[in-house]
Order: structure tokens, then sequence, then C-alpha cells
């Protein structure tokens, strides 16, 4: 059922009124027709019937949509008036905040929350009432914290339910306790394989570390023999270039002596001028 057209203030347009109720719409949907019903009662009609109302039209649960938009917007800003208005609720507010007034509502029809009491008040009068309700719980005056709800309460054992609820605080504990305990055995067993999974990609890192130093120092040791074989060959050849000095300077002193003589110069003073120009360069060695 709609909202009773009485009860908004101003004009109301032909078109926001439920086609069956003929009330203001309320949780309204539309069919494909364009005409417009409370959820409720469309889906009570389609029980019945499998056509539109207002034109016979087909019409399946599944064919319904929501309100279009400006529809839905012109009825949300229509100014309706409290339900509560009998009881003396003077607020009239729009549409789309009616629900929530109506939730706060002063004057709003209320049962009592005390288990077996029957009373019925307004919201406005809540708190008057728990204050005198004969159903109210309160608590033993032993302080043993028992809720005494009746007469017959008062004669309840403190001391039994004292124990009563230290069994229950007992068992809770014991509880939370075991849940605790397996929630850090599993964190502790999670940890565990994480950390056996590091060690073992470790473990692969140290191998590969180790096998790239024996190569680097396969590498190293071939350098120093290549560094040790090549001073040697440097030494060989300072060594030969000694040698050759002193045979230079042997040919060239007899050479001298042979031309202060008067003696032609040998066929073998040009080989010995060219031994002195390799003399003058000096040797190229590649260290390593």
């Amino acid at each position: 059922m709609g909202y009773d057209i009485e009860r908004f203030l101003g004009y109301v347009n032909e078109g926001l009124l439920c086609c069956i109720c003929r009330d203001v719409l309320e949780d309204p949907l539309q069919a494909p027709c364009e005409h417009a019903f409370c959820a409720s009662c469309i889906h009570g009609w389609l029980v019945h019937h499998n056509n539109c109302p207002e034109d016979r039209h087909p019409l399946a649960v599944t064919d319904l949509r929501p309100l279009h938009r400006y529809m839905r917007n012109d009825l949300n800003r229509l100014q309706i008036q409290c339900r509560n208005v009998s009881c003396g609720c003077a607020m009239v507010c729009s549409l789309e905040s009616l629900d929530r007034h109506e939730r706060d509502c002063e004057h709003r029809r209320m049962s009592c929350m005390n288990a077996g009491c029957p009373a019925q008040f307004e919201r406005r009068n809540l708190d008057g009432h728990l204050a005198v309700c004969e159903h109210r719980s309160r608590e033993c005056p032993n302080g043993c914290g028992f809720a005494i709800i009746t007469a017959e309460d008062l004669q309840h054992n403190c001391i039994a339910e004292l124990r009563t609820e230290l069994e229950l605080l007992r068992s809770e504990m014991i509880c939370r306790g075991e849940e605790t305990k397996q929630e850090m055995e599993s964190r502790l067993d999670s940890q565990r394989r994480h950390m056996v999974q590091k060690e073992s990609i470790l473990q692969s890192e140290i191998e590969e570390l180790k096998s790239q130093m024996s190569r680097l120092m396969a590498d190293v040791r071939a350098l120093l023999a290549s560094e040790r074989q090549h001073r040697q060959d440097i030494e060989q050849a300072d060594l030969e270039k000694k040698e050759l000095m002193e045979l230079l300077k042997g040919l060239q002193k007899e050479c001298r002596l042979k031309t202060s003589d008067g003696i032609q110069k040998p066929a073998i003073v040009r080989p010995l001028m060219r031994l002195e120009s390799i003399k003058r360069k000096p040797k190229e060695v590649t260290i390593i």
C-alpha cells in the first residue's frame, strides 16, 4: 500500500499515484508501458495475473524497473505530515526524509523493551517508564552481579551464581587460550616453512658464489703464471740485448782499427750499422 494522499500538503501529480491502490507511490516500480505501482501492490497483483492492471499489456515481475529519475525526484520532494500527527507531532518534511524522522520521532508509539512488560507509550516517555517498570532488571544488592527481574530472583544463591560465573569465565579463558595456542602454532609453522625456503635459496646462492670464486682464483693463477712468463721473457730479452751490445761494441772497435790502418771496411759493416739502429730503438714488451 502507498502513502495516504491526505497526509500530503499541496498538489500531488496524478502520475505519482499507484495505479492499483490510488495512494502516493511507496517503493515505486514501473512497467515497460510506463505505469507506476507500489512494490507491494504490483507484486500482489502479479501473483494472480500476468498483465498490467491499467492497460492489460503482458507483464511479468522481471519486466519491472525502478521509477524514472525525474519522477523519483518529484516524488521525493513532496511534503508529507508525520504519521504520528494524531499523537501531537506537527512535523512536515519531504517524503525522502520521512523514514529518518519517523524512526526518531518523539511521538512514535513503542513497546517496553523489558521481557514480559506489556506497556506501550510514546518514545519521549521511554526513560520515565524504564525507571518505574516492574519488569526492569536490577543487579543483586549483594554485589554478585546477578540480574534480578522478578521477586523470586531475590532468593537466589549469590555463592552459586558467583561459582557459575567463575566457571563460565574459566571456560572462556581456556577456549581463548586454545585459540591463541593454535594461532601461534600456525604462525610458527608458517615462519618455519619460510625460513627453510630462505635457507635453501641462500645455500644455492652460496654454492654459486663458491663456484664463481673458484673460477676467479683459477683466472688469477693463470694471470700470475702469464706474468711470470712475461717477466722471464723480458729478462731473457735484456740478457740477449746486453750480449748483442757487447758484440756490437767489439765489432765497431775492430772496424775503427782497420779503418785507421787504411784497410777498406768489409761488407760486414753494413749489417753492423743495422744492428746499431736496432740498438737505438727501445724494445717493446707487453706485460699483462
